[in-house]
């Protein structure tokens, strides 16, 4: 028996009890799409990570300085004076303080996110103004109460009024809005655009930090960027005396990290969905053992005209293989839906992997080969004699 002739009997058979098929496709489906799903909302997951922090540029290095209970200390002037000094790998430099601040304007008042920088801030992280002027050097080094604050931040206490040279309250303190941010994440609350940024000697007594702890790099170039660590490491290095009084990581660093974690991730789900591929495999060995008993007549008047123990098997673990390569292909289908469905229920991006797809068809067919195996084989098995007289 041909091949051909094989897959119209393959299909013929599903054709004859649709329902029965389908149940049996049904773990097979179940493991396909749930391998599909996973793999695209996690790898559009990983997507929207990677863009947001090569968004804030590669070539970034964030300073951490814990000290350690040392009477030694690294202030801004230091890194300033580090960054002056090293202009070939070192472009600019700024402190970073957070702070949670209470914002209030009139009658509107909002809970936002504040951060205490110098003027190269904007610099730093790429920063476009849409309306005024970002800080300054005098307004850092006189504590002028000044801000600049997000899209968001502006929308939800001006409501469409221009904020500029408007006083607002921040904990409590009147500060002027001297400039208003280009909207970069969507405007929405939480985002980049939901922050004012103030200058960080007045963050630092607002926060009632004594000492800056935080700094964010940028090294001159992407190729530099090893450059700028190894200076900073032996800078901070020569003050405390210990690495561990210190942290230095890049953007790059973390965004490596994050993508093996988020490809961990998706193994470990795309391997618990796949146990459902097993079970599939498990019912289609058990459905085939019943199509055998079933046939075993048929079985039994092929074998006396002359078919071999192999067209037998061939013809068993065809169907097999057919009955999972369809309920693969389905499983496609709705794996491709169902993400697109829960991608926009979920505001995620979704992105789909054509590895992943052929993987899920491939293991699908597979597992219908494998457990199609042992039916075909105990129906190639069977003497002609005895399965004539099978009823």
């Amino acid at each position: 028996m041909s091949i051909k002739q094989a897959f119209r009997m393959a299909f013929k058979s599903l054709n004859s009890s649709k329902l029965r098929s389908f149940l049996t496709m049904l773990g097979i489906i179940i493991g396909v799409s749930a391998v599909i799903m996973i793999v695209s909302l996690v790898g559009g997951m990983s997507k929207d990570i990677t863009d947001q922090f090569e968004g804030m540029g590669t070539n970034l290095v964030n300073v951490m300085v814990m000290g350690r209970n040392s009477n030694r200390s690294f202030e801004p002037e230091d890194m300033q004076t580090l960054a002056d000094e090293n202009s070939d790998s070192i472009a600019a430099v700024t402190p970073s303080v957070n702070v949670s601040l209470t914002a209030k304007y009139g009658t509107e008042n909002m809970s936002t996110s504040g951060i205490g920088v110098n003027e190269y801030y904007q610099q730093i992280r790429n920063y476009e103004m849409n309306k005024g002027r970002f800080l300054e050097y005098v307004d850092v080094e006189r504590r002028q109460q000044v801000c600049v604050i997000g899209s968001y931040v502006a929308e939800e206490l001006f409501a469409g009024a221009d904020p500029i040279g408007k006083t607002m309250k921040l904990n409590g303190e009147t500060y002027t809005v001297v400039g208003v941010l280009a909207e970069k994440s969507g405007a929405g609350e939480g985002s980049d655009d939901d922050v004012v940024i103030l200058p960080y000697t007045l963050a630092m007594r607002m926060g009632r930090n004594g000492r800056v702890s935080s700094y964010t790099v940028q090294a001159a170039s992407a190729d530099t960027t090893e450059q700028a660590i190894a200076v900073i490491e032996n800078a901070l290095y020569q003050t405390f005396g210990s690495d561990n009084a210190y942290n230095v990581f890049n953007q790059a660093a973390m965004v490596e990290q994050l993508n093996e974690m988020t490809n961990t991730m998706s193994l470990v789900l795309g391997g618990i969905a796949a146990i459902s591929l097993l079970v599939g495999g498990i019912g289609i060995m058990n459905i085939m053992l019943v199509s055998v008993t079933e046939r075993t007549k048929e079985i039994g008047i092929r074998k006396s005209l002359g078919a071999r123990r192999k067209d037998i098997m061939s013809q068993f673990i065809i169907e097999a293989a057919t009955t999972s390569a369809t309920g693969g292909v389905v499983g496609i289908l709705l794996g491709f839906l169902g993400s697109f469905a829960l991608g926009r229920a979920l505001d995620m991006t979704v992105v789909y992997s054509m590895s992943a797809v052929l993987l899920a068809f491939g293991v699908s067919t597979g597992i219908g080969m494998i457990f199609g195996y042992f039916p075909a084989n105990k129906a190639a098995k069977l003497h002609p004699i005895q399965a004539l007289r099978q009823e």
